[in-house]
């Protein structure tokens, strides 16, 4: 059973966090909700998700780190313990599978340059000035990171990560 980790803070788009959450459980996944501290976070639209830990009570013992859109990557990735979880499951090969505005984090993390993503519109620039190739595409796979553009992409997001998972 893999181990999936989503990371949370308050203002997280509500179907980039659920959609991915109760897909996950259902392909098989021990899925965790993780982020800075709160017992509970509540999404832009007003939908809660009950935190089963800080970042630092999973530590590396995830396969999967998800990172869904809205404003909490905005919040995510002013952390440094964030951005050092992300650089390691990097390095380690971990699946990272970002959406929307996701893909902040992975910037502040310094673990774009050279690959190919897609993120939202909004900020398009930003990836690319972090030396990513940018793609407006549904899903792009690039080795172990997975990124989508919205909600919309919702479906093949998650059917590339259930893909990621079976091998």
């Amino acid at each position: 059973m893999k181990k999936i980790l989503i990371l949370a803070a308050d203002s997280f788009e509500d179907s980039e966090l659920l959609y991915p959450y109760y897909r996950l459980q259902e392909a098989g996944g021990d899925v965790k909700v993780a982020g800075l501290g709160e017992a509970v976070y509540t999404g832009k639209h007003g939908v809660p998700i009950k935190s089963d830990g800080t970042i630092e009570d999973f530590g590396a013992t995830f396969d999967v780190l998800i990172i869904p859109g809205g404003w909490a990557p905005d919040k995510l990735r002013q952390l440094k313990a964030i951005l050092d979880l992300v650089k390691s499951a990097d390095d380690e090969k971990k699946l990272i599978a970002s959406i929307c505005h996701g893909p902040q984090v992975l910037i502040s993390a310094g673990i774009l340059k050279g690959r190919k993503v897609t993120c939202a519109p909004a900020i398009k620039d930003d990836v690319i000035n972090a030396g990513a190739a940018y793609t407006d595409e549904s899903v792009v796979v690039d080795n172990n990171l997975i990124t989508s553009r919205k909600p919309a992409d919702l479906p093949d997001f998650c059917r590339e990560i259930v893909r990621y998972l079976e091998g």
